[in-house]
């Protein structure tokens, strides 16, 4: 079976930057390690924003410029990077907060083996949320999971409802 790690969105804005939290700044060591550890292929997603983000749908609900492309806030956590650059990665960028081209990504690299997929990283109640479902639908009879101890929400009680959620999906949550 062919083990695939999805790393959601582990950049500066979200880690310590524009939307940083001492949460997502404390998960940091436990996606080093997770991450370290992981024997299979592994992908980075890349919350990818551009200059006029408040003029989009996303920013006139959420008016915090962040992930903005070519900006510090959008690289990767400087820990986390090297980290993937030690194991190798495909970095995904995308626009929203789930990557639709991520299955398809998924699909390239597994071919017809059986495939399971662990996913960690920021935020859990929106983006990570967002490709574990995506993912989950496109592959459901695949084991998906998060490790709740690599990921964190916008505040503590969101990231529990997002476990809530996932679990409710068929999506394994370890590491609470």
């Amino acid at each position: 079976m062919k083990n695939i790690l999805v790393v959601v969105d582990m950049q500066k804005d979200f880690v310590d930057g524009a939307l940083g939290t001492k949460e997502a700044v404390g998960i940091v060591p436990a996606a080093v390690k997770k991450i370290k550890g992981f024997e299979g292929e592994i992908f980075a997603t890349l919350d990818t924003h551009f200059e006029d983000y408040l003029q989009t749908a996303e920013g006139k609900k959420l008016p915090v410029p962040h992930c903005v492309k070519g900006t510090a806030g959008w690289e990767l956590n400087a820990k986390v990077k090297k980290a993937l650059e030690a194991k190798g990665f495909t970095p995904v960028e995308k626009h929203t907060f789930g990557s639709v081209g991520l299955p398809r990504l998924i699909k390239k690299a597994v071919g017809r083996q059986k495939f399971s997929v662990e996913i960690i990283g920021l935020c859990t109640d929106i983006c990570v949320v967002s490709n574990a479902l995506i993912i989950k639908a496109h592959f459901p009879e695949a084991p998906v999971s998060v490790d709740a101890a690599c990921c964190a929400g916008v505040t503590p009680e969101k990231h529990k409802a997002a476990l809530e959620t996932l679990k409710s999906c068929q999506i394994d949550v370890k590491g609470e």
